[in-house]
């Protein structure tokens, strides 16, 4: 199987998306990694590469993984370490398309919020760009894990919050000093979802800036 060939809309539609995130600064360097699910019996999602630049992804560094985050062909791109998270979140929740970006926003909110366990944001209207919220009055709370070299733990910790019966986890969550992981149906939602929780991200953060004792 050739991966460039067989796969040719998805992986362009993730170079644009590495461009376009490079471009903004959420995914600079090596850092990030998208992921679209390419079959679901069995689970085969296309991801990038270990250690490519988001910015000038090319075709030949995406690799296709199986429901255990292992590559199934015989050569190509390593897949990235976190890949486990992309399956987790692909199983879980039936998405199309798992985005993970680096942003400064991300990573200082996911540190300072950390004791807290979830970021808190009420009230904005852009918080209707989310997957099925419809007013402003929404109240989106991102939870955050501790970074953690041993995925598989954090993979787990994920499913079981995605599967929650009372209170599943929706839209997003943060890792600590790392970033933000987001998804959609398809490669386009999820886009969408990290412009929305990029700019709330960066309207949270600057306004603590503003207003450091509280809003008037």
């Amino acid at each position: 199987m050739h991966i460039a060939e067989t796969f040719a809309t998805q992986i362009q539609g993730m170079i644009e998306t590495g461009r376009e995130f490079h471009h903004r600064g959420w995914s600079l360097g090596t850092s990030s990694n998208y992921s679209v699910v390419a079959g679901r019996e069995p689970l085969r999602l296309i991801l990038t590469g270990s250690g490519f630049d988001k910015g000038r992804l090319t075709p030949e560094q995406f690799v296709v993984v199986n429901d255990q985050g292992q590559r199934v062909t015989e050569v190509g791109a390593r897949p990235s370490a976190e890949s486990l998270l992309h399956v987790a979140v692909a199983k879980a929740t039936g998405a199309g398309a798992v985005l993970h970006t680096h942003s400064v926003w991300a990573t200082l909110l996911s540190e300072a919020y950390l004791p807290a366990g979830r970021l808190e944001i009420r009230d904005y209207e852009m918080l209707k760009g989310l997957a099925g919220v419809t007013t402003h009055e929404f109240i989106l709370h991102v939870e955050i894990f501790s970074n953690t070299q041993d995925i598989s733990a954090l993979a787990r910790q994920v499913d079981a919050r995605l599967r929650d019966a009372v209170n599943p986890m929706r839209h997003a969550f943060l890792i600590a000093g790392h970033g933000l992981y987001t998804w959609g149906q398809d490669l386009i939602e999820a886009r969408r979802q990290i412009e929305v929780l990029e700019f709330l991200f960066e309207v949270v953060a600057r306004k603590k800036l503003i207003f450091p004792a509280g809003a008037p």
